[in-house]
C-alpha cells in the first residue's frame, strides 16, 4: 500500500526563532512581535514578510501611547476612584470627585465631569458628609401633666453632619404615638435650632407646627393616636440644624404619654425624615 506523507497536521509552536535551529514545516516561530509559519525545511534562513522558507503568521499592533504593547492604564489612572474615559485625542483620567457630587457631562458635550447636584431628590444636603436625608426613630416614653412645655424625652435630634455650606430648603416629616387619658387638651409641638442646640424656636412663629390633641371624653374613657405632618422652612450657610418635641397640658388632670400603646400598654415608636433640598 502506498504511504502518504501528510506532514503536519498541527502549528508546532517553537518560540522565539533561532537562527541555529533546524525548522520544519509548520513550524511556528516568533520575531521582533510577529509570529511566522516555516514553510521549507532549512537552518539558519532569517524569517521575513514573504520568503522562501517563511510566511508571516500575525502582525504586532501599532504601539499604545505609553507602552509597546498598547496602553498602560495602569499610568493613566493613578489613584483609587480615578474614571478612564476618551476624548479627541486617547485615554484620559477623570479625578475622583469629592463626597455628595454628581457625574454629569461638560458644557460642551465632550467629556465627564463631577460637580454639586443643583437639585431635587438628587440635591446634595451640603453638609461634610455629603448626606441630605435623615431619619430618627425614638421609643423612649414620655408622662407629663406639665401646663408648660417640657421635653419628649428620645425627641431631640442631632444630625452630626456638621454645618451646611449652602443655604438649603428643609423637609421635615414626622409620626408621633400619643396617648392620652380621659379629660385631657393638652397640645404637642416642633421646636428647632440653627445652631445645633443653644437656642430653640418653635416652627411656624408658635403656631403652625403645633397639634392640638382635645380628647374630651367620656370619665373612665382614654384614646391612642398617632400625629403626622410635614413641615418646611430654610436654613442659612453655616447653621446646624436640630430638631426636637415638646408637650403640654392645657386641662385635666390626667396624663399626655407619648410611645404607649392601645391600651396603655407596650412601647410604639415616633419617627422623624428630614430632608434638605
Amino acid at each position: 500500500m502506498a504511504t502518504i506523507n501528510l506532514g503536519a497536521i498541527k502549528f508546532n509552536w517553537k518560540g522565539a526563532y533561532n537562527n541555529g535551529t533546524t525548522y520544519a514545516v509548520d513550524d511556528v516561530v516568533s520575531s521582533g512581535g510577529n509570529s511566522y509559519v516555516c514553510i521549507q525545511a532549512s537552518t539558519g534562513n532569517a524569517v521575513g514578510n514573504a520568503t522562501a522558507y517563511w510566511n508571516i503568521m500575525s502582525t504586532k499592533g501599532t504601539n499604545g501611547t505609553n507602552g509597546t504593547n498598547g496602553t498602560d492604564i495602569g499610568t493613566t489612572l493613578t489613584t483609587q476612584g480615578d474614571i478612564l474615559y476618551r476624548d479627541g485625542s486617547g485615554l484620559q483620567r477623570l479625578a475622583k470627585g469629592t463626597a455628595g457630587q454628581v457625574l454629569q457631562m461638560n458644557s460642551g458635550a465632550t467629556a465627564p465631569e463631577y460637580a454639586t447636584a443643583s437639585g431635587g431628590i438628587v440635591s446634595s444636603g451640603n453638609f461634610s458628609d455629603g448626606r441630605n436625608l435623615f431619619t430618627h426613630s425614638f421609643s423612649n416614653q414620655t408622662v407629663s401633666t406639665s401646663t408648660s412645655f417640657i421635653d419628649v424625652a428620645g425627641s431631640n435630634f442631632n444630625l452630626s453632619a456638621g454645618a451646611l455650606s449652602a443655604s438649603k430648603t428643609c423637609i421635615f416629616n414626622y409620626s408621633v404615638a400619643a396617648y392620652l387619658q380621659d379629660w385631657v387638651h393638652g397640645t404637642l409641638a416642633i421646636q428647632y435650632s440653627a445652631d445645633n442646640g443653644s437656642a430653640w424656636y418653635h416652627w411656624g412663629n408658635n403656631s403652625h407646627d403645633r397639634h392640638d390633641f382635645s380628647h374630651e371624653l367620656a370619665s373612665g374613657t382614654d384614646g391612642m393616636e398617632r400625629i403626622t405632618g410635614s413641615l418646611i422652612m430654610n436654613f442659612n450657610a453655616g447653621q446646624t440644624p436640630r430638631f426636637r418635641m415638646v408637650a403640654l397640658m392645657y386641662t385635666g388632670s390626667n396624663n399626655i404619654k407619648i410611645n404607649y400603646g392601645a391600651n396603655n400598654s407596650g412601647t410604639v415608636n415616633s419617627y422623624y425624615n428630614v430632608w434638605f433640598v
